[in-house]
């Protein structure tokens, strides 16, 4: 049976949409929830892949956070084992910052739903060529972003944030956006002090209604495009021959 790491950062921020599509795939989890545990350190090696979640935390905080140093090394470790990773919103970022990126500010915060436009690149791309090359409304909540570490391959972008989503290697992905996120789950970000606080730091209280009707408008899409992403990805890592490498 195929083993995969879950990194969580905080209760709030689950698999979502992504915990059914495990489960169906009779794919044992094991979750490292750092806000209950910060100082746990898992070895990795007897993973076949690893899901790096989001959080309300930035990678430049690692000095508060020791945990996010490990993360980095956990990510780096799996990157050259040749393992599948996935890093979702802060995900992705730990892992560009792990593999020489960059992490820094967006120019603006992006609370809602954006339109994702895919690069040329991301037609051939084994998660992302399920875009079918259009632009879909993808649900989002960051203020950092990355830049791809050094070779990888930049995949997607919104008006807002030029770097949405990229590949290293061929086995990889960091993404920006919260493909993840079902109706509860947002349901839960926006409707909690801290999520209506931070909100309303950047608009008007009014945002939170347009944010759930956008959510109506558009989640029935994006719920198909993230079954048809995620599912390209634990099936590619569930059809995976690996080499054996010492552990650490």
């Amino acid at each position: 049976m195929r083993r995969i790491l879950v990194f969580q950062h905080v209760a709030t921020e689950p698999l979502g949409h992504l915990d059914p599509l495990l489960r169906d795939a009779g794919i044992r989890i094991r979750y490292v929830n750092f806000g209950r545990e910060p100082h746990a350190e898992p070895g990795v090696a007897g993973y076949d892949a690893l899901i790096v979640l989001g959080g309300p935390m930035n990678v430049d905080q690692v000095h508060e956070l020791p945990h996010l140093r490990y993360e980095m090394a956990a990510i780096s470790e799996m990157v050259v084992r040749d393992r599948p990773v996935l890093g979702i919103c802060l995900g992705g970022q730990l892992l560009a910052a792990a593999m020489g990126g960059d992490v820094r500010p967006n120019p603006v915060p992006e609370i809602g739903w954006y339109q994702i436009h895919t690069r040329p690149a991301a037609h051939e791309d084994r998660l992302f060529r399920h875009f079918e090359r259009r632009p879909h409304f993808i649900f989002q909540w960051h203020a950092y972003t990355f830049a791809p570490p050094p070779g990888a391959v930049p995949l997607a972008w919104t008006r807002n944030c030029r770097n949405q989503g990229y590949r290293l290697g061929d086995h990889a992905w960091g993404v920006q956006f919260h493909l993840e996120a079902d109706a509860a789950l947002i349901e839960r970000w926006i409707s909690s002090p801290g999520g209506r606080s931070e909100i309303e730091r950047y608009w008007d209280a009014r945002r939170v209604a347009r944010i759930r009707a956008a959510t109506s408008a558009h989640l029935p899409a994006a719920t198909a495009l993230s079954e048809r992403l995620f599912g390209e990805f634990l099936g590619y890592f569930s059809r995976r021959r690996y080499a054996t490498l010492g552990s650490r």
